[in-house]
């Protein structure tokens, strides 16, 4: 949380690097079952990376990854599948489709 604070104070709320860190910190709370807390920062990271790094870019993808994992994680499992299959295609149309992180992502 203070990461986030100094970040936001010296780069911009809208920094790629601020959008790091609330995903970071989303992960946090997700695997310590504060759910509610995770889901608006992955959203606010994913706005982020939107308007700073574009829709295309990997770490975008795998914001919407760690959002699929989360919805997965709820019950959510339509939603879930959106963000996974969203991911790898970005993934795919990134990096190719034999490139490890794509893997990863199967």
């Amino acid at each position: 949380k203070r990461s986030l604070d100094i970040s936001e104070k010296n780069l911009g709320s809208n920094h790629p690097e601020v959008a790091t860190i609330l995903n970071n910190l989303a992960l946090l709370y997700k695997t310590t079952g504060k759910i509610s807390k995770a889901e608006p920062l992955y959203q606010r990271s994913l706005q982020i990376y939107e308007k700073s790094i574009g829709v295309k870019h990997p770490k975008y993808a795998a914001n919407l990854n760690n959002l699929g994992e989360l919805s997965y994680y709820q019950g959510k499992y339509r939603e879930a599948e959106y963000f996974f299959k969203t991911s790898l295609e970005i993934l795919e149309e990134a990096l190719g489709k034999n490139h490890p992180d794509v893997a990863n992502s199967l």
